[in-house]
Parts: structure tokens; sequence; C-alpha cells
């Protein structure tokens, strides 16, 4: 049963690095700021709840999987928050470059 768990904690936390590598991927391969900011916080999202996942397998359901849970919780407000503000400031400050690059909703 235990290494039935380690590999299931194993696949969950490769997974997570995968993802993040392709998210790397992206950020480096779009060449407009927006498409970079997308890329990246799509794959931070996915990436850190599939190696938290792995981690509150691999640790077993505990306290300290109550407090992995928060600290991702945590995370992904503040991601999406950031990810809102450094948008909206992208698009107020270059609005000629966003409109040639995507459409806007006024």
């Amino acid at each position: 049963m235990e290494w039935l768990r380690f590999i299931a904690a194993a696949i969950l936390i490769l997974l997570g690095l995968i993802m993040e590598l392709i998210a790397v991927f992206g950020v480096y391969r779009f060449k407009f700021v927006l498409n970079r900011m997308h890329s990246a916080a799509i794959g931070d999202t996915l990436a850190l709840g599939l190696v938290i996942a792995g981690l509150i397998v691999m640790k077993g359901f505990s306290l300290v999987s109550l407090k992995l849970l928060f600290v991702l919780f945590c995370l992904w407000v503040a991601s999406s928050v950031s990810g809102h503000v450094l948008s909206r400031m992208e698009v107020t400050i270059d609005e000629e470059d966003v409109h040639k690059n995507c459409e806007v909703q006024e």
C-alpha cells in the first residue's frame, strides 16, 4: 500500500513539473505580454495544484494536508489577483499595442 501511495505522489509531482516546463516554454514562445502572462498563470496554477496534491498524497491526510491546502488556496488567490492587476496595468499603459494585438472590451 505504501508503494502505491509513493507512485501516485511521484506521478502527481512529475506531472506538475512537466506542466511548469510547458508554461516556461509558452512564456518564451509568445511575443505579446498578455499572452505570456496567461501562459505563466495557467501553468503555475495547474503545476502548483499537482505538486501540492502529490505532497498531500505522499504525507497522508492529516493536519499537514490541511495546511498545504491552505497554502494552495492562498497562492491561487494571490496569483489570480496579481495577474489581473498586472494585465489591467498593461492595458492602461500600452493601449495602442494592446488594441493592435488583441480585442479588449472598453
